[in-house]
């Protein structure tokens, strides 16, 4: 009889017992592990010291003593006006719109007696010019019932009038009477977030969080500090950090110095 021969190949190889509570046990972990291992806890910014925020600032200050807002107007009650219009709008716009307006209407009695459909015609160039319109006349009216025709001089006050939020009372707050207010404004909010200085989800987290680390001494100015480097320096899509007075303090990761 021909003898049998098996090639080494042809052997099956061993496979383990694995018995089959423990192999579902492990099928049920390896989408968790999966998850875990894909997405690694991403780490917070180190916070900001005292000492390098007072630094940032200082040089803040070293390059614009003086920083103003871009905001054309006459007095604080234009100062409301424009911060209204200026909602989902450029300054360069509203400015555009209120020279001529102003010279015309620049008390609330004066805009009332100019009237809603004469107000449109003058701002028709920013837009939501109906809706504003609509909100400066009645603002205005609000103003000379309640306030005696002024712009009174608290934020909840503020806030009461057609149109206007916080960041409008802040900005009027500060502009206006010196109030050491922060106006969070797309720009702070952006920068706030981006450097680590105040990260925050909302515009009020942003606000708060900046008012409770930036000293005293730069309150005045802080909040326009920070709108212009935000509007001419941190830009939203393509940062010019090279050119950044705070490139070395920043936070961001992805900064390109």
């Amino acid at each position: 009889m021909a003898k049998i021969t098996r090639s080494v190949s042809a052997k099956k190889s061993r496979v383990p017992f694995v018995p089959k509570k423990v192999a579902k046990k492990a099928a049920k972990a390896l989408p968790s592990l999966a998850k875990k291992s894909a997405k690694p806890k991403s780490l917070k910014p180190k916070p900001w010291t005292p000492a390098e925020v007072h630094e940032a600032f200082s040089r803040f200050r070293k390059a614009s003593p003086e920083p103003k807002g871009e905001l054309e107007h006459l007095n604080p009650y234009t100062l409301l006006v424009a911060v209204v219009l200026s909602a989902q709008a450029t300054d360069a716009g509203v400015n555009k719109a209120t020279r001529a307006l102003f010279a015309v209407a620049d008390t609330p009695s004066k805009m009332i007696a100019l009237g809603e459909e004469k107000v449109r015609e003058y701002i028709k160039t920013i837009g939501l010019y109906r809706n504003k319109a609509r909100n400066v006349i009645a603002l205005s009216e609000k103003l000379i019932a309640e306030f005696g025709g002024e712009v009174p001089r608290t934020r909840a006050e503020i806030e009461t009038l057609p149109g206007a939020g916080r960041k409008t009372a802040n900005v009027v707050l500060n502009m206006a009477f010196g109030e050491h207010t922060m106006a969070v404004d797309t720009h702070v909010f952006r920068v706030g977030n981006r450097t680590g200085l105040a990260p925050g989800n909302t515009p009020l987290e942003v606000e708060l969080g900046l008012e409770k680390v930036i000293p005293s001494e730069f309150m005045l100015h802080a909040h326009h500090w920070l709108i212009l480097h935000g509007r001419y320096t941190c830009l939203a899509r393509k940062p010019r950090c090279e050119v950044c007075l705070i490139n070395d303090l920043c936070r961001w990761p992805e900064k390109t110095v």
